[in-house]
């Protein structure tokens, strides 16, 4: 089989290490600096270069891309995808890109499923992309209602390969309900929290929660940023509520009130090991 990944950041170039090291199937790979396809293509994370006249050649396309530029992407290349073919991309949210794309797909018989691979670390660029980055990770899966199992399986036989061992199948409202608060709060709440001046006072008085609470601070402006505003609805509701839970704890600080901080903290506690007990069965 002939995949294609279009995008190969830290993302693309990973699911391109990954494919090249664990399966026997051709990765061809298009980005935007020429430097990078080159490097790819020395490391041979690539068989070769996705030029614009073997889109049609592929059987799979992987798009590693922005929201937007996910959507242009699909619908500039659309009539030259192969009929039958199946477009997967990993952008962060999902209602933006699937509509589109659906549409795309069906005007011009491919397939599109829309997926999200939850795994990263807090560098960017091909140079930081490992094979093994997907290892047990989990792929959320967001397929048009009309899809065939079939189809189905052969995406779930590629990312099987490549390493991930949990899926999650979502609507694109759910996928984005939920995203606002696993990931898009938690980018917003680092990026706040590291603001503090007291921040750079912080050498030698953090046994760790300084770094756990700052690690996604270190982020990429543009898509996050792309991401916030395609979501934002979801994400201004989580947003409001982490404020409301906030006041809950200033109000027993400032009020002196040992008791209702012991009882926001225990709520915490219950909800947390509650959450982990789920997460182990």
């Amino acid at each position: 089989m002939q995949v294609g990944i279009v995008g190969l950041g830290l993302i693309g170039g990973s699911l391109a290490r990954a494919i090249k090291a664990n399966t026997a199937h051709t990765v061809l790979g298009a980005d935007l600096q020429r430097p990078v396809i080159y490097r790819a293509k020395l490391l041979e994370v690539i068989d070769e270069e996705l030029t614009e006249d073997r889109v049609g050649d592929c059987d799979l396309l992987i798009l590693a891309l922005y929201p937007r530029d996910t959507v242009k992407w699909v619908e500039d290349h659309a009539g030259a995808i192969r009929k039958g073919a199946v477009v997967v991309d990993c952008a962060g949210v999902k209602r933006a890109v699937c509509e589109p794309c659906w549409a795309a797909a069906e005007a011009n018989g491919f397939t599109f499923v829309g997926g999200h691979p939850m795994e990263g670390v807090a560098k960017l660029g091909f140079e930081h992309s490992k094979r093994d980055m997907f290892v047990n990770a989990s792929m959320i899966l967001v397929p048009h209602r009309d899809i065939d199992i079939e189809t189905m399986k052969r995406v779930k036989d590629v990312f099987d390969a490549i390493g991930f061992t949990r899926y999650e199948i979502a609507t694109p409202e759910k996928h984005d309900r939920i995203i606002a608060l696993t990931s898009q709060l938690a980018h917003v709440v680092s990026s706040a929290y590291v603001k503090s001046p007291t921040a750079r006072e912080h050498r030698g008085f953090s046994a760790g929660s300084f770094r756990d609470m700052t690690r996604v601070a270190y982020l990429n402006e543009k898509m996050w940023a792309e991401l916030f505003l395609l979501n934002r609805e979801d994400l201004h509701r989580e947003i409001q509520g982490l404020i409301g839970h906030l006041q809950a704890y200033d109000d027993a600080l400032t009020g002196g009130d040992e008791e209702r901080m012991r009882d926001l903290l225990r709520e915490g506690r219950e909800i947390k090991t509650a959450l982990d007990r789920e997460e182990a069965e």
